[in-house]
């Protein structure tokens, strides 16, 4: 199939509050626009030159999300465009695009990042770390950045069990956060979980963001 059945098939069977990120790492410009005349608006990659790059030279109506680990020395590249930061596992990595986004007029959207897997690789913030911050006086300070959700990557493993139990894990940091500290913010809305081979369970589990690159764009090209 084509990229753009592809997509077709993926977008006609979700529901309609989950948004799909089309994981674009890797890919060309010419699969990316593909994509992009198939009705596909929402991007994601991981790798600071190669997103700069694809935004000066593709349509300007494209949402670029940035899914990869984010070093703050980076985030002066994205300020300007970038759509949402889906990782940010640090109040450090917090302030500081803050500080970028305030350089360029921008309030940047973000999701913050938790350790739901069994894998010590993954990055992530516990519940008891977010906690922290969100009740200080120096979070309240920063008015460049709106926290839009929560973003988590499950156990790379068959067992759908677990894959499920760790999403549950994500939807219920979601809802303690909700209640806590975003009440009154209609913005703190998403969850951004599962990738292609583990979408549809964390759908069940709540997800209202998937990030899926290979169901799209076949095998990855690693350059």
């Amino acid at each position: 199939m084509s990229i753009s059945d592809n997509i077709k098939k993926i977008t006609s069977s979700l529901p309609l509050n989950v948004t799909l990120v089309a994981v674009s790492k890797t890919k060309p410009n010419e699969d990316i626009l593909e994509a992009y005349h198939a009705g596909q608006r929402v991007f994601g990659e991981n790798k600071v030159q190669d997103l700069t790059k694809k935004w000066e030279e593709l349509p300007k109506d494209i949402q670029w999300h940035f899914i990869g680990h984010l070093q703050t020395n980076k985030i002066k590249y994205l300020a300007p465009f970038v759509s949402l930061l889906h990782g940010v596992d640090s109040y450090k990595l917090l302030k500081a695009i803050n500080k970028e986004a305030k350089k360029n007029n921008r309030i940047i959207k973000c999701l913050l990042q938790f350790h739901i897997a069994e894998e010590s690789s993954k990055f992530g913030l516990s519940l008891k770390e977010a906690e922290e911050f969100l009740c200080s006086d120096d979070f309240a300070a920063l008015k460049n950045v709106e926290i839009c959700g929560v973003m988590g990557m499950a156990t790379y493993t068959d067992d759908e069990i677990q894959i499920a139990n760790e999403f549950k894990t994500l939807k219920d940091i979601f809802i303690k956060l909700k209640e806590k500290h975003f009440n009154n913010a209609d913005s703190f809305s998403e969850i951004s979980m599962g990738m292609s081979g583990d979408y549809p369970i964390a759908i069940e589990q709540g997800s209202t963001m998937i990030r899926v690159g290979s169901s799209i764009f076949g095998v990855r090209n690693y350059g």
